[in-house]
């Protein structure tokens, strides 16, 4: 194969139909009609000698060597996609880019309030727009369709580069007049009623069982260590909802304690520390590599960071 006849723009069609293993999509992702994708999968396959993509009951796959083409396709296109950048400079004052950011509600709730005033303060003209974890999956991360997300992980994909917000401990938020604040032990905790707050990762949530505790958590895992369990009367993913019923029902509200602290000056409630040991939490940012070296990213991702370590315990 001679290189110097290779069409650029054939590399970037594989290595979106890779990610993408959709004609269609693929040809949204590039902005380009149908056929014009169609075109370039049939040039793809002359150039390889190979389908590239075959269609399966389960869509279309990719062939062992597009698999193999993958990665050194993907790298080939950073790398490229880098020195063309060079040291472009990102004019804060007058860009009116839009940030799409993942966040979970935990997130939303202690972070982003603080990076929006940062935002005001230092490039009025730029938007962020906050999307759920229902919203986004880790594909649309990795096409660099999200700027980051936001979230507790439990597993990543290799390729995406990520960094630690913070890491946050766990309080309890009752309701200042609820009798067990003037004895708060082990006992009165498991003898009281509950609400389960709790989103991580992506996709759609599912109904919560409350006899699953592997699926519950790190607060309802820490207790079943001890051979204990709580009586969880109401499951959320919404943290404010678990604020509020904690005050009005009188239920306990078992949280981050960035986000328990959101009601420190509020006389209505009170803050305790758990009874037990609850391990503490890592809050991360993650983003794609075809992000990781834009400038308006590298800028956004340092205000992230200065916004979070703003942010009180």
């Amino acid at each position: 194969m001679n290189i110097s006849k290779i069409d650029l723009n054939l590399l970037i069609y594989l290595d979106v139909l890779l990610r993408e293993k959709n004609v269609t999509r693929a040809a949204g992702q590039l902005n380009i009609t149908q056929p014009a994708m169609s075109n370039g999968l049939k040039r793809l396959r002359t150039l390889f000698s190979d389908p590239i993509l075959v269609r399966t009951s389960d869509g279309m796959v990719p062939t062992e060597r597009a698999r193999a083409l993958a990665p050194v396709i993907r790298k080939i296109l950073l790398e490229l996609e880098e020195a063309l950048q060079g040291d472009e400079e990102f004019n804060v004052q007058n860009s009116q880019r839009v940030f799409r950011i993942m966040a979970s509600d935990y997130a939303a709730s202690t972070l982003i309030p603080n990076l929006l005033k940062r935002t005001n303060l230092i490039a009025p003209n730029i938007t962020i727009d906050i999307m759920t974890p229902s919203d986004v999956t880790f594909h649309d991360v990795e096409a660099g369709k999200i700027d980051m997300a936001i979230n507790r992980f439990d597993e990543l994909p290799q390729s995406f580069h990520q960094k630690t917000i913070w890491r946050d401990s766990f309080s309890c938020l009752l309701n200042a007049n609820d009798p067990v604040v003037s004895q708060f032990n082990l006992n009165s905790y498991l003898l009281a009623k509950h609400v389960w707050v709790s989103k991580t990762g992506f996709g759609v949530g599912v109904g919560m069982d409350p006899k699953d505790v592997q699926k519950l958590g790190w607060v309802d895992e820490a207790l079943a260590r001890l051979g204990k369990k709580r009586n969880i009367k109401v499951f959320t993913r919404n943290y404010h909802v678990a604020m509020q019923l904690a005050f009005e029902d009188g239920l306990i509200a078992t949280l981050p304690t960035k986000a328990a602290m959101i009601h420190k000056n509020d006389s209505n409630y009170t803050i305790l520390r758990p009874p037990f040991e609850i391990p503490d939490i890592e809050l991360k940012m993650i983003w794609s590599p075809l992000l990781h070296h834009d400038a308006s990213h590298i800028w956004f991702r340092q205000l992230v960071v200065e916004a979070a370590a703003a942010v009180e315990t």
